[in-house]
């Protein structure tokens, strides 16, 4: 849907819509062409590691169709960054890309740097914003990169990196939607402090209480990340947390449970700059988008930030 009152001018970047793809569907960057015209603002592609990799064993992703919920335990399975790279020089819409980017399993928390450096070095050519992605619970360890510490050493190498462009590009960090309040805290802290252009909020969650799935169902998929309805209002929260603590200051891209207008248009009210959706996607198709964008239209909610 194209109309003038949908643009969203958000961290320097111009969006014909405020309603993106999440990370995860496009992990190689090979259908975000096809993807462009089904009325999404933005797609965001990966989350992309350097070295090709499979991801854990399958079975790996499972519908619990009572909770209109995915289980994911993907594990950063992608072509790695050569592939993703040669699919996105095939570019041919003006849609916005966003490049999500992880480490390799293989690669130790302590030199998880240069995998995430080493992505953003070769994709920047090829991407509008980037987002680093260290809250998927399905790589081990890969949680540890949220404590204050090794984050912000993480996100200020990001960030020299950047200046050394000609143009520098948003990066934004995406969270997990477990952190406790003091945990929640200090990663603002540190986003404060590195002066990141915004925060995608939230990841899929480790929780697995309130679910209409059986006892038995949940033991026998097993670990995982979970993501929809039952992630709306926990994410909802977490926006509104982040909004009020932050005197609206950060943009935040909000995610995590969107099944209708009404789930998109709370998250914006709550402090959200744009939306993104996965498990809403797969479970209402593609005319969610559109819903979204004519709710919008209709009610006037979040004008240009």
């Amino acid at each position: 849907m194209k109309n003038n009152k949908l643009h969203r001018q958000v961290f320097g970047l111009k969006f014909q819509n405020p309603v993106g793809l999440a990370a995860g569907f496009d992990k190689n960057a090979s259908f975000y062409n096809d993807f462009s015209n089904l009325g999404f603002g933005f797609i965001e592609i990966g989350t992309i590691t350097p070295k090709p990799q499979d991801g854990n064993p399958k079975p790996r992703l499972f519908r619990l169709i009572s909770d209109e919920a995915i289980i994911n335990r993907m594990g950063f399975n992608n072509g790695g960054i050569d592939l993703a790279i040669e699919n996105l020089k095939k570019r041919n819409t003006d849609i916005i890309i966003g490049g999500n980017i992880g480490k390799n399993k293989a690669t130790a928390n302590e030199d998880a740097d240069s995998d995430y450096l080493a992505c953003f070095q070769e994709l920047f050519p090829y991407v509008d914003y980037f987002v680093v992605n260290v809250s998927s619970p399905n790589t081990p360890n890969l949680r540890e990169l949220q404590e204050k510490e090794p984050l912000q050493r993480l996100l200020l190498k990001l960030k020299k990196e950047n200046f050394k462009q000609n143009k520098q590009k948003p990066i934004l960090l995406k969270i997990a939607p477990d952190l406790s309040l003091e945990q929640l805290d200090d990663v603002l802290e540190v986003v404060t402090v590195c002066d990141l252009d915004g925060i995608v909020a939230t990841n899929t969650t480790i929780d697995r209480s309130n679910l209409r799935a059986s006892k038995e169902d949940l033991d026998r998929i097993g670990a995982g990340g979970l993501s929809g309805k039952p992630l709306t209002q926990k994410a909802t929260e977490i926006i509104r947390y982040i909004h009020e603590k932050t005197n609206g200051k950060i943009p935040i891209i909000g995610v995590g449970g969107i099944h209708s207008a009404e789930d998109a248009i709370e998250k914006i009210n709550a402090g959200a700059s744009l939306v993104q959706l996965y498990t809403g996607f797969v479970y209402q198709g593609p005319l969610l988008v559109k819903k979204i964008n004519k709710a919008l239209l209709n009610q006037n909610v979040g004008k240009q930030n």
